[in-house]
C-alpha cells in the first residue's frame, strides 16, 4: 500500500503554530498505532482551532488543536469538540469517527484530538457555482436542512449529552457570553453592535425550547460525497451546546442577508434558476425533516442574534491577528466584517445606529 498523500488544501505548518513533532510521534505510537514517522501539514482553512493533517504511512487523519498565546475564556474548546462527535457516533447525524483525545498541554503544547479524514467535498460558497446543474444545488440544500433537523431530534438523554449545557435560558446566556467575548476583544468603537447589543439584551424571546445544537452550522462545515448530494460528516462543534434550535437554523439563514468575502452569500440569487431554495422554503425543507417552525415574532430576532454572534467572533480572529496568533493568515480582513454584519443585524431588527 502506498503512503497517503496530503490533501492539496494543506500547506507547511505556519511558524507560530509548528509544536514537537517528535513528542507527538511518541504519544501517536501509544495511542494511535505503530508509525515510521509522520507527516504533518496544517489545513489552510480554519480561523479557529488549527487543524492539521497527519499521515502515519498507512492512513491520513485530522488533527484539531487550540491555539497558541492567551485564549478568551471558554473558547477553542477542542475536549467538547471529541465529545460530542463521539456521541453522535451510532445516531443519523453524520459524523467523522473520533480516533484519540489528548488533553495533556505537554504533548504539543495544547490540548488536542485526532479523527479520521474524510474523503469527500467542502462547498466553500454558498451559491454552489461549481455545481454543475440547479437539482444538485436543490439536494445538497435538502441535505442541509435534513442534517440540521437530525441534530435537533437528537436525545441527548440517550446518547450521554443530557449534561453537555444549561437545560434552560440559551439565549439569555448566549447574548450575555458573547457581549463579554466581544468586549474582551474589542479594538474599536462600533456603534451598530453596541445598539444591536442593547435590543438583544432586553427583547430575548420567550420561547425557550432546547436542543442540542451546532453553533456553527453552515455549508462549508459538512462534507459531502465524492459524487452524491450526501454528507459524511458535519465539523467544527466547538460552539455546540445544548441550546435553542431556531438559533442554529437562523445561523444557516442569515446568508439570505449577506455577502461575505470568500464564503460569498444568497443576497440576490436568482433561485429558480440556481435551484437554491428561497430562506422560506429552506425552512419549509427543515420542517418536513422534524425541526420546529419559528414563530414570525421571534425570527429577525434570531437572525441578528446570529449576525451578532459571527461579528463577536470575527473580533476575536481580528484581535488575535493583531498578537499574530491567528490560525489563518488572511484574519486581519475580520475587524471590516464587525460593522459591516453588525449594521445588518440593526436593519433585521429596524434598529437606528
Amino acid at each position: 500500500m502506498s503512503a497517503p498523500e496530503p490533501p492539496p488544501s494543506t500547506r507547511e505548518v505556519r511558524e507560530n503554530h509548528r509544536f514537537d513533532e517528535a513528542k507527538l510521534e511518541a504519544w501517536w505510537k501509544d495511542a494511535v498505532g505503530p508509525t515510521e514517522g509522520l507527516v504533518v501539514r496544517q489545513f489552510a482553512g480554519g480561523q479557529s482551532n488549527p487543524t492539521f493533517w497527519i499521515g502515519d504511512g498507512a492512513r491520513g487523519y485530522v488533527l484539531r488543536k487550540k491555539p497558541p498565546g492567551k485564549l478568551l475564556p471558554k473558547a477553542h474548546m477542542v475536549e467538547r469538540e471529541h465529545r460530542v462527535m463521539k456521541a453522535l457516533a451510532e445516531t443519523d447525524v453524520p459524523v467523522p469517527e473520533m480516533v484519540a483525545l489528548c488533553e495533556d498541554a505537554e504533548v504539543i503544547g495544547t490540548p488536542f484530538f485526532v479523527m479520521e479524514q474524510l474523503e469527500g467535498r467542502i462547498f466553500w460558497n454558498v451559491q454552489l457555482p461549481k455545481v454543475e446543474t440547479p437539482a444538485e444545488r436543490t439536494a445538497l440544500y435538502e441535505e442541509l436542512a435534513r442534517v440540521l433537523a437530525a441534530i435537533h431530534q437528537v436525545d441527548v438523554e440517550a446518547v450521554g449529552l443530557a449534561d453537555f449545557g444549561r437545560p434552560s435560558g440559551y439565549v439569555e446566556r448566549q447574548v450575555a457570553r458573547w457581549t463579554k467575548q466581544y468586549a474582551a476583544s474589542k479594538t474599536d468603537e462600533v456603534r451598530t453592535m453596541d445598539a444591536l447589543i442593547a435590543h438583544l439584551e432586553a427583547n430575548v424571546p420567550a420561547d425557550d425550547t432546547t436542543t442540542l445544537t451546532h453553533g456553527d452550522y453552515r455549508l462549508d462545515n459538512l462534507v459531502f460525497h465524492p459524487t452524491e448530494p450526501r454528507c459524511l460528516g458535519v465539523l467544527d462543534w466547538e460552539l455546540s451546546t445544548l441550546g435553542h434550535p431556531f438559533a442554529d437554523l437562523a445561523y444557516t439563514c442569515m446568508l439570505y442577508h449577506v455577502a461575505l468575502p470568500n464564503v460569498g452569500g444568497l443576497l440576490g440569487v436568482d433561485f429558480a434558476a440556481t435551484g437554491i431554495p428561497t430562506e422560506a422554503a429552506f425552512i419549509d425543507r427543515y420542517v418536513a425533516h422534524g425541526g420546529p417552525r419559528p414563530s414570525e415574532g421571534d425570527w429577525a430576532y434570531f437572525k441578528a442574534f446570529g449576525l451578532f454572534r459571527l461579528a463577536a467572533i470575527a473580533q476575536g480572529v481580528y484581535a488575535r491577528s493583531l498578537q499574530g496568533n491567528a490560525s489563518n493568515a488572511n484574519a486581519g480582513m475580520f475587524g471590516a466584517a464587525v460593522g459591516h454584519l453588525s449594521k445588518i443585524g440593526c436593519q433585521l431588527l429596524e434598529l437606528e445606529a
